[in-house]
């Protein structure tokens, strides 16, 4: 593989994994900031956007049309530079920041004004990793195809 695909599919992996430690580090915020059973408290940050997650990470994979739709933006990606410079590398911090302090901010707002359990943030936040990890996961399907492989062991 050549050096910008490796730095490519590193840097998918490393979003994958950002998103679930901002997302870790904000159910423990919400944990200790939010009133309510440790039973609801999990339904509302693990079970319900598990759900979120499970589809957005599931429909890529096992639906052709978006599986095609996704590869072809991964591989355009890929192509066109993106993952691979550090100001990329950085468009992608800010925005899972950006994110985290969306989720991190609704559950402050919901702890100090009583409004209720913030679950929409945590369901959305959970959906954007399952589609992380879909991208991450493609990336390993797409270097092993027999049409791309040369294109991506030549790629500089």
């Amino acid at each position: 593989m050549s050096r910008s695909w490796r730095v490519f599919r590193r840097m998918q992996d490393s979003a994958f994994l950002v998103g679930v430690l901002i997302y870790a580090a904000a159910a423990v915020y919400a944990w200790t900031v939010l009133p309510g059973a440790a039973v609801f408290k999990l339904q509302r940050m693990v079970l319900f956007p598990g759900v979120y997650f499970l589809a957005t990470l599931l429909i890529p994979l096992a639906a052709p049309p978006v599986r095609r739709m996704l590869r072809t933006h991964l591989w355009i990606a890929f192509r066109t530079g993106f993952g691979q410079s550090v100001i990329s590398v950085l468009v992608v911090v800010l925005i899972l920041a950006g994110f985290a302090a969306f989720i991190i901010l609704d559950t402050a707002n919901a702890a100090h004004s009583g409004r209720g359990f913030p679950e929409s943030a945590f369901a959305a936040y959970a959906a954007g990793i399952g589609v992380l990890l879909a991208q991450a996961l493609l990336v390993r399907r797409i270097e092993r195809d027999p049409v791309l492989r040369p294109s991506i062991e030549r790629a500089a």
